[in-house]
């Protein structure tokens, strides 16, 4: 990454944390409703992989359209 990027990155971190921070309370609300009487430390351990999962996935998505461009 050059220097422009990562001047670029370090002005959006704390918006990135904060939008991840956000998502993860959304999904926790969600499993409040949907899950009476929520075990919350699983439940956290849950959501927590899956968005790592799914931020793997988009990962893989733009490192592939990175090789075809």
């Amino acid at each position: 990454m050059s220097a422009i990027e990562d001047i670029e990155l370090e002005r959006h971190r704390a918006q990135m944390l904060h939008d991840m921070r956000a998502l993860v309370e959304k999904y926790r609300a969600i499993f409040d409703w949907d899950v009476p009487g929520v075990n919350q430390t699983e439940a956290d351990r849950l959501i927590v992989q899956a968005m790592h999962d799914a931020l793997a996935k988009v990962a893989s998505d733009l490192s592939g359209k990175a090789s075809s461009s």
